[in-house]
């Protein structure tokens, strides 16, 4: 199968010589060159639009490119379109523009003036990679090369009330649909997903808390690929190091997240942190679980007072999720929304612990049968929220970016000791 190449270079004849030279190396298919970095991102929309297999395995990008500059469009593409394959042409064979290039995203740097050889080694090189990429990729539906996946929080009232086996479930339940899905744990000091799903783990979300500029490959890094193929981003093992993720790089992070998934669940725990407001704040979908029981019915009034008080979310924008809930309850869904002023999930989570204590106490979540009405009614839940891709087409939240005012909001009181 021919290699399709696209070149991005501004100038003329700059342009001539790579798409020359380029039409001479081995079953290549050159494309017509773009002009910019806006012509060249629109283009590779436009091709994803259709279908991952339309875009070009490789892309070309000329030094002289812009208004964006090169390594900051390489940066764009690699997040956007994770399955091309970028190429860098510079007249600068530094060592230190190689590495940031290779951070930026760049799978190949060629140096000015261009030689056969060496250009049609990386083609070659990075035309295999990406292929390999999308037959990875393929395993579990089509790449998603948009800019705004669908970010879901789940928070619990109180502690014990379930957030993390649904943050779990819904996001089995999305990946196992064809999504693209990374879990997060937010639950800095607390978090228990690594637990649930037996995983022994080197790097968590702390490793991306001091870098300014996460790059695909630094991303890559810091994320584990459980068997099921959900993308996981751990808490860290010792939880003193928690402090380390504010909420300016908790909100760097879901950023970089949802640009590479088209679902980001994220654990946000009980305790409300300044990662945790970020992340609420951002999502699209914010989840307040609690039991049908008065203690925790307060505790999710008064998160969700908190919430609005430190401008992180509205009630009407929160959801809340009833779990272990029975008929015979004295609190129903129904009391709950007039108590705390928000919506109430349509699908309630029934009380049947038995079904999960197996899993839970093997750290095999991922396991739970099939049959268990807990796992079936956390699925129904993540079909209600958007996250699983029907058959008849991708129905997907509406993505919406808030601002930082909550999280900030939230510094303000913690360092006045509020």
């Amino acid at each position: 199968m021919p290699t399709r190449i696209l070149p991005a270079v501004g100038d003329a004849d700059a342009a001539r010589s790579v798409t020359t030279l380029l039409s001479q190396l081995p079953d290549a298919e050159p494309v017509a060159p773009v002009v910019d970095s806006t012509q060249l991102v629109d283009t590779l929309a436009r091709l994803a639009a259709e279908s991952v297999d339309e875009l070009p395995e490789v892309v070309v990008v000329h030094e002289r490119i812009g208004p964006v500059p090169a390594l900051e469009l390489i940066r764009e593409v690699a997040l956007r379109f994770p399955a091309v394959g970028v190429i860098l042409v510079t007249s600068d064979a530094s060592p230190g523009l190689f590495q940031a290039a290779m951070d930026s995203g760049a799978r190949g740097l060629v140096t000015l003036p261009l030689g056969y050889e060496e250009l049609a080694s990386r083609v070659q090189a990075v035309s295999q990679w990406s292929i390999g990429v999308r037959r990875h990729l393929g395993h579990g539906g089509d790449a998603f090369t948009g800019v705004g996946g669908t970010v879901v929080t789940v928070s619990g009232a109180k502690g014990g009330v379930g957030a993390t086996v649904t943050a779990v479930q819904i996001a089995l339940a999305a990946q196992t649909s064809g999504r693209g899905t990374v879990l997060v744990d937010l639950d800095l000091q607390a978090g228990d997903i690594a637990s649930y799903l037996d995983v022994q783990f080197r790097r968590s979300v702390v490793d991306l808390a001091a870098i300014t500029d996460i790059s695909p490959r630094v991303l890559a890094d810091a994320v584990f690929r459980h068997d099921t193929g959900l993308a996981l981003l751990l808490a860290p093992a010792e939880g003193e190091r928690g402090e380390e993720v504010t909420d300016r790089a908790a909100r760097q992070i879901v950023s970089a997240l949802r640009s590479r998934y088209e679902t980001v669940v994220v654990d946000c725990g009980t305790q409300l942190t300044g990662a945790g407001a970020a992340a609420v704040e951002m999502a699209d979908t914010a989840l307040l679980l609690t039991t049908p029981d008065v203690v925790a019915v307060r505790g999710a009034k008064r998160a969700v007072r908190m919430w609005d008080r430190l401008q992180i979310r509205k009630a009407e924008e929160t959801t809340v999720v009833v779990n272990r809930h029975t008929r015979g309850t004295e609190i129903q869904p129904a009391l709950i929304r007039k108590i705390t002023g928000t919506a109430v999930a349509a699908t309630a989570i029934p009380a049947n612990f038995k079904e999960l204590q197996a899993v839970v106490d093997a750290g095999r979540l991922h396991e739970l049968d099939a049959r268990s009405t807990v796992k079936q009614a956390l699925w129904s839940l993540a079909g209600e929220l958007g996250l699983v891709k029907p058959a008849g087409g991708d129905r997907r939240a509406g993505g919406r970016f808030r601002g930082d005012r909550g999280a900030a909001g939230f510094r303000r009181r913690r360092d006045a000791g509020g």
